[in-house]
């Protein structure tokens, strides 16, 4: 159950930059597991707005496996900046800012089993025009790190894989470029604190249980450190965000059952 002061949060953003001709552009932002499809989806169905994912706009499977051998092989994983197709997601949203009642639009889909985008026939279609856009996506308001706090890897993936920062420094560069410009045209971003980096791996395997439809506690122990070592590729920029590396009109700090916490 999402908890109400969320959709509430979610809700006033939308209104206050609701107009006639202006349908608002929310962005809810938190790391893995912390709750902001599920709160994306239910704030949706309550205000008659338009749902998309960072998620869903992935680039393919053929064009991260291009920008892997361009730049660096970790770019063949979804997820870091310098992953998504920016240009599908702005397109999407003029699509739906642009819709009338009797529009129907379609919105991009990723199958995350095969790795690749969604045949455009398999999109699912929004009907008529929506109330406001909301989008969820792990990184959004995330600023760039200083040169400096790059030179010094954090983890075993940017220690082994990218011990020369190739990578760190790509996707840095692209936070602070297309990312930076994507984010500008958000009306407001809601940010989903976790309480610490390490709730992110337990959320992470809550998920992963729950694909599995098991209990949390019977999760393979292999598949845990299987997911310790893929959030690696998440954890330089979920870290910064944590310390205030975000732009966010509202930050709500989470507590470790994904609620709103209140010291």
């Amino acid at each position: 159950m999402i908890d109400a002061r969320l959709l509430d949060a979610v809700g006033s953003l939308a209104a206050r930059h609701a107009r006639p001709d202006h349908i608002p552009l929310i962005g809810i932002a938190g790391a893995q597991g912390s709750g902001k499809t599920t709160l994306a989806r239910v704030a949706t169905e309550r205000l008659g707005a338009a749902h998309l994912s960072l998620d869903d706009v992935y680039l393919t499977k053929a064009e991260r496996t291009q920008k892997g051998q361009a730049v660096h092989p970790l770019f063949c994983v979804r997820g870091p900046p310098g992953t998504h197709d920016l240009k599908l997601l702005e397109q999407t949203v003029e699509a739906l800012r642009a819709a009338g009642p009797n529009s129907r639009t379609a919105l991009p889909a990723f199958d995350k089993l095969a790795d690749d985008r969604r045949p455009e026939t398999q999109w699912p279609m929004f009907a008529g025009r929506p109330s406001a856009v909301l989008v969820d996506g792990w990184c959004l308001g995330a600023t760039p790190q200083a040169e400096a706090d790059l030179s010094a890897p954090i983890n075993a993936l940017e220690a082994e894989p990218d011990g020369q920062g190739t990578w760190r420094r790509a996707v840095n560069a692209a936070l602070a470029g297309p990312y930076a410009e994507a984010f500008a045209r958000f009306d407001a971003v809601l940010f989903l604190k976790a309480p610490s980096f390490d709730a992110v791996l337990d959320w992470r395997c809550e998920q992963e249980a729950g694909l599995m439809d098991l209990p949390p506690a019977d999760l393979p122990p292999a598949k845990r450190a299987e997911l310790a070592v893929f959030i690696q590729h998440f954890e330089r920029i979920t870290r910064h965000m944590l310390a205030g590396g975000v732009r966010a009109d509202i930050t709500i700090t989470l507590d470790r059952q994904r609620r709103p916490f209140s010291p």
